[in-house]
């Protein structure tokens, strides 16, 4: 009978995300970081790497 049951995850209201505000810990590896300030670009930001980055894999952490 628990087949039938509609009661279900799908039908649970979604959890709340964590708030925009709320700081949490990353711990990453890697081999090496460069802080930078996120530049206006039309409609979306920019960053600009060294050319010696392109082609490998990054991961942006917003930290303000």
């Amino acid at each position: 009978m628990a087949d039938n049951d509609k009661t279900g995850s799908s039908m649970e209201p979604p959890e709340k995300k964590t708030p925009p505000q709320a700081r949490v810990k990353f711990e990453v590896y890697g081999e090496e970081m460069i802080e930078k300030e996120v530049k206006s670009s039309g409609n979306s930001g920019r960053i600009y790497l060294p050319p010696n980055w392109v082609g490998h894999t990054v991961k942006i952490i917003k930290v303000e």
